[in-house]
């Protein structure tokens, strides 16, 4: 397939700077085979039955945003960082803007005292050594660092305090992301209590979302297109819950493109298993799914990877028609928007 055949004209408004408050009062298109209800995602309990399980992703996003100066005598050159992935014993991958700029050796200091040695480059990314001890490091990179806004927000708008609350899940556990998964945002303490007291059930699991997310597709044939790596895990207790739910007839419904992509790797062989490393799988149109029904999920960027990934699950020309329905609509997309749940067998 064609990358043309996944893109769409997005009117640059409907482009979500900020989420709805409460979260749960974000709009919901809820698509099936055929129909399409507009709702809200407080109705989700009256949408997913009691025995439904909902997949959570419980990573949680650092302030991975950094902003330094390198010196080199009296020259002095401004560096923006993004912390991509813990190398160990204080060695960061990162995206460093303009990685030209800093050679091996020297140090860079970042904001609120936090400094860190340049040690090489590989792949486009740039390694940064800090000294701090783990502690030490988290402690300094909250003060430091910036929630790591997509940058198709920060095109709009910079990071601010506020984001820190708003671009972090209300069960976020795990550190290690550089993106939130953003589905999830829309979930509030009373929205749970409501789905519980429906007989929904929740498992989590962890998916680290790295920058890799928004990395766009540059090649013309998708089947030529490198799928970036995420570190994630299912424990053997959330597979058995998975499993249990299936057996006994309920929906298995991850929130998030995250989740599903990391249960789909944990059940590539049809059974599945606790499962823990890097997944780097690509769902394209004609991609079996062997383990979710369904997925709760934001409207995603033209001819990106996710968009292939919701017209696998739902088929290119029923997406097509939810997304028109959608911009025809005014939901608003991406990262702050609103949400759409996909049943591919209805409700």
């Amino acid at each position: 397939m064609k990358l043309s055949d996944f893109d769409f004209a997005l009117p640059e408004g409907l482009i979500a700077t900020r989420p709805a408050r409460p979260r749960s009062s974000a709009r919901l298109l809820v698509a099936g085979p055929e129909a399409l209800d507009d709702l809200h995602v407080s109705d989700l309990p009256q949408v997913l039955r009691p025995g439904d399980r909902l997949v959570l992703n419980d990573t949680k996003v650092i302030p991975a945003r950094l902003t330094g100066t390198r010196h080199r005598g009296e020259a002095v050159a401004r560096i923006e960082a993004t912390l991509l992935s813990d190398r160990g014993e204080g060695l960061w991958a990162a995206l460093i803007k303009p990685l030209r700029k800093v050679k091996e050796g020297e140090v860079v200091d970042f904001d609120g005292g936090l400094s860190a040695t340049f040690e090489g480059s590989e792949e486009g990314q740039g390694l940064l050594r800090f000294s701090l001890s783990p502690d030490a490091f988290a402690m300094a990179l909250a003060q430091a660092g910036r929630m790591p806004l997509p940058p198709y927000i920060e095109a709009l708008r910079p990071p601010d305090d506020q984001d820190r609350e708003d671009y972090q899940t209300v069960w976020a556990r795990a550190t290690g992301a550089v993106a939130a998964p953003t589905a999830s945002l829309h979930f509030d303490p009373p929205l749970l209590d409501a789905l519980r007291a429906r007989g929904v059930e929740f498992t989590h699991v962890t998916l680290h979302v790295g920058a890799g997310t928004f990395l766009p597709v540059k090649v013309d044939d998708i089947a030529d297109h490198r799928m970036h790596a995420e570190w994630g895990e299912v424990t053997e207790g959330a597979a058995q819950e998975l499993m249990a739910t299936q057996a006994a007839g309920g929906r298995v419904i991850p929130v998030g493109t995250t989740a599903l992509r990391l249960l789909e790797s944990a059940g590539r062989d049809g059974t599945l298993r606790p499962w823990r490393g890097e997944t780097d799988i690509f769902i394209t149109p004609g991609f079996e799914f062997r383990v979710c029904d369904g997925l709760m999920t934001n409207f995603h960027l033209p001819k990106s990877t996710l968009m292939m990934l919701v017209s696998a699950l739902l088929g290119t020309d029923r997406i097509r028609e939810v997304y028109s329905h959608a911009i025809g609509q005014g939901y608003r997309f991406f990262s702050y928007g609103d949400a759409s749940l996909l049943l591919p067998r209805g409700r």
